[in-house]
């Protein structure tokens, strides 16, 4: 009986997220910021389009600080094939680079590890057009991963309740390193079930001293309730810039 009550409340929560127009973010980029761009490079309601790139980045109306980076192309997020496929450009990279747009909203440039990225999974998502969370990270989820050190995936609890696999990667951004095929490579059983899987990237300075990110992976788990919502780690209210 629990695990049916359970089950009923993660379906409800999946279907309250999805209660709204789930195609909005993509009218947006598609009917209005690419067109405008092209037409009198003006992409408003988008702060910024890169045609070249195929990335858009609109300024989220949640949170201070939050901004989406938005595929141009039509890509529903982590159910698509498309995340996967080597000639897709690297979004996490350009979500990176589209970090200044925080600083320009809290009149301030953010240490790098205070930065997060995070892509949530189709039972934690609420738009089926593939966007990345710009924005803070929690300051207790900061706290956890200072210091972690493991080079291969290892599984940290989070505050809250929910566990993570967590690995960290070296260098300055993401231009080498794609975290859609990091993971599809390093855990090729999580393939079969892509789209419940939620991505997060977090600037770091690592414990040797150089510049990294830590990234995360968290599975949907219905007996849990774990919705698999990498954007659980972030803080719209943005406190680390305080």
């Amino acid at each position: 009986m629990k695990h049916y009550v359970a089950a009923i409340a993660f379906i409800l929560a999946s279907f309250t997220a999805r209660a709204a127009d789930p195609d909005v973010l993509w009218k947006f980029v598609h009917d209005k910021c690419v067109p405008g761009q092209m037409q009198a490079q003006d992409p408003k309601p988008c702060v910024e389009v890169s045609l070249a790139d195929g990335v858009a980045v609109l300024k989220d109306i949640n949170g201070i600080a939050q901004h989406l980076l938005i595929p141009t192309a039509k890509n529903t997020g982590m159910d698509d094939p498309a995340v996967l496929a080597p000639a897709t450009p690297n979004y996490f990279a350009a979500a990176w680079k589209a970090r200044h747009f925080m600083d320009g909203k809290l009149g301030k440039t953010l240490p790098r590890d205070a930065i997060s990225l995070a892509i949530n999974s189709v039972s934690g998502r609420t738009q089926n057009q593939l966007h990345i969370h710009i924005d803070c990270v929690r300051p207790d989820v900061r706290a956890v991963l200072h210091g972690q050190s493991a080079d291969h995936w290892a599984s940290v609890k989070m505050p809250g309740g929910n566990s993570y696999k967590v690995r960290q990667i070296a260098g300055s951004d993401l231009e080498a390193v794609n975290p859609f095929l990091l993971l599809a490579r390093e855990q090729p059983d999580s393939v079969a079930d892509y789209a419940h899987h939620t991505l997060v990237a977090v600037g770091a300075v690592l414990p040797d001293g150089r510049e990294g990110f830590y990234l995360l992976d968290d599975h949907a788990d219905l007996a849990t309730l774990d919705r698999a919502s990498g954007e659980e780690l972030q803080d719209h209210g943005c406190e680390v810039a305080k």
